[in-house]
């Protein structure tokens, strides 16, 4: 490991960084030198410039990772290299409205239908269930799981805080039949090539890619579209905002009002307010002077 990496490492986990963040911060810089065949202490705004150009015409990636590639960047120059210059030379991209892609019940129910295998099949049901994040769901302990309370502790939810979420009496007797037949001792979902350690993030990915697959899913399905469609799914249903932020786990409202743009139920049911206008009814005479 060099001392620039420690260093950054260092600073991150300072920072009390979460290690899925610490693993992206540092991965992304590594490729940035490894482009450049230099140290980032060799590097500066032309370079930094350069390379998110190339992301984005070259390789074409998305605006999502830009942003974190740029945030890596940032980071280490500014806050482990000292740098004063990075905000003025990159300019940070404007931000604009991401789409959600919403699954939806009949496209759970095939998902599930189509997967026979019993893991994977508890996995993507339990993403449904409980809108969990990837990283929240490969952390679950069995210990996790209170079927006296009926709650699940997530104890490693984003930026290190935990929360309880309900556990519904159906997900609970799924992970019943799963444990009687798995007999996870400490990770709920285990990887299958190393039992000691928890499902890999590359892994879930994998196994939600395939499921959609076999399931005729017009689009990719990932683990995160699970999350999307408890949220939206429970707007439909009747639940509240605040209670659906909780359950998330949303440090700020505003990101969960983001499914309200995709509650089509929500959006059938506001009444328009032309509709309480006192409008006498139309006359369907055929007056072509009361049809200009």
């Amino acid at each position: 490991m060099t001392p620039l990496r420690k260093r950054m490492i260092e600073q991150l986990q300072l920072r009390n960084s979460s290690e899925a963040t610490i693993h992206t911060y540092v991965a992304a810089v590594s490729r940035f030198a490894k482009r450049f065949g230099k140290s980032p202490e060799q590097l500066g705004p032309e370079q930094v410039r350069s390379y998110l150009l190339h992301l984005l015409k070259d390789k074409h990636d998305s605006w999502t990772t830009i942003q974190v590639n740029r945030a890596a960047l940032k980071f280490l120059y500014v806050r482990v290299l000292k740098q004063s210059w990075f905000d003025e030379e990159i300019p940070a991209p404007k931000k604009r409205p991401i789409g959600i892609t919403v699954l939806s019940q009949d496209q759970i129910t095939r998902i599930l239908n189509h997967t026979h295998n019993l893991k994977h099949w508890t996995i993507m049901a339990t993403l449904y269930a409980t809108g969990l994040r990837c990283d929240e769901l490969c952390k679950l302990k069995v210990s996790d799981i209170d079927s006296q309370r009926m709650v699940i502790h997530v104890r490693a939810g984003k930026g290190g805080i935990p929360r309880d979420i309900p556990l519904s009496p159906a997900l609970r007797e799924r992970l019943r039949i799963y444990y009687r037949w798995r007999k996870p001792t400490d990770w709920l979902f285990p990887s299958t090539m190393r039992p000691a350690q928890p499902l890999r993030h590359k892994t879930l990915r994998v196994l939600c890619l395939q499921a959609g697959r076999r399931a005729a899913i017009p689009f990719t399905v990932h683990p995160h579209l699970f999350r999307h469609a408890c949220a939206t799914h429970m707007l439909d249903a009747g639940a509240d905002l605040r209670t659906i932020q909780v359950l998330l786990g949303h440090a700020d409202i505003r990101t969960t009002a983001r499914y309200l743009h995709v509650s089509i139920r929500r959006l059938q049911a506001a009444t328009s307010p032309f509709d309480a206008l006192p409008l006498p009814p139309i006359d369907h005479s055929d007056d072509p002077a009361r049809q200009r």
